[in-house]
């Protein structure tokens, strides 16, 4: 199994002069140095890969143990395209992938270790309210995952970032991010992969730990508060 992360993106929303993955948080420690930090806890550094593009030497030079995948179209794409040029590399085992803005919990991983091992696709999501900018989802008869962009009506609540694709379904879902548009999210293609390809995708709710993805400084703020 892999491991990606999503860093090439600009991140104008927040303002900052750096990608948003090197934000400092209150602790003095950027975002991606907790997300590696924690995703250490269960999973080899030599499995983990990074995706990017927006001032890629300043990631690159902050995490130089880390293997790198540039995206030098940072600029046009958006992350169906990243995504896409990790899973390229590594189509033949499951991945799971996470946006490098997301700020969680270490104990997310003893919920996702199960469904890792079991190679079973899923999407990590959070049932409390969510807002008009937040993936949002819903589900079918089966519980498994129907619906995915931030355009879901009555959804149940929102994707946070957080991701595993199987081995079984990869190849399926690569075929589908090809065929997304440049400036499409990669939730556009597990639509995709569920609608033409019938994958099955397990919502793994994720609801009882602090998982956030930071867009805006108030985002920030909300992070912060949790962090210890």
């Amino acid at each position: 199994m892999k491991i990606v992360i999503l860093a090439a993106g600009i991140g104008s929303r927040l303002g900052s002069p750096l990608p948003k993955p090197l934000t400092l948080l209150k602790d003095g420690k950027s975002i991606m140095e907790h997300q590696i930090g924690n995703l250490l806890t269960s999973f080899s550094i030599h499995d983990i890969s990074v995706v990017v593009g927006f001032k890629k030497d300043l990631i690159m030079e902050a995490f130089p143990e880390l293997t790198y995948i540039y995206n030098q179209h940072f600029d046009q794409t958006n992350t169906s395209q990243s995504l896409l040029k990790a899973l390229r590399k590594y189509s033949d085992q499951g991945v799971l992938w996470l946006n490098g803005d997301v700020v969680f919990d270490g104990q997310i991983l003893e919920t996702l270790l199960p469904h890792i091992r079991e190679n079973r696709s899923f999407v990590c999501v959070n049932r409390e309210k969510v807002g008009e900018e937040e993936v949002k989802y819903t589900v079918d008869n089966q519980q498994h995952i129907k619906e995915l962009s931030k355009s879901v009506s009555n959804a149940l609540g929102e994707a946070v970032g957080i991701n595993y694709i199987s081995s079984g379904h990869i190849n399926a879902f690569i075929g589908c991010l090809e065929k997304c548009a440049l400036q499409d999210y990669f939730e556009k293609g597990l639509e995709l992969a569920i609608s033409t390809h019938g994958i099955a995708i397990h919502p793994v709710d994720i609801s009882e730990f602090n998982c956030m993805e930071v867009d805006f400084k108030d985002d920030l703020n909300r992070a912060n508060a949790f962090i210890q």
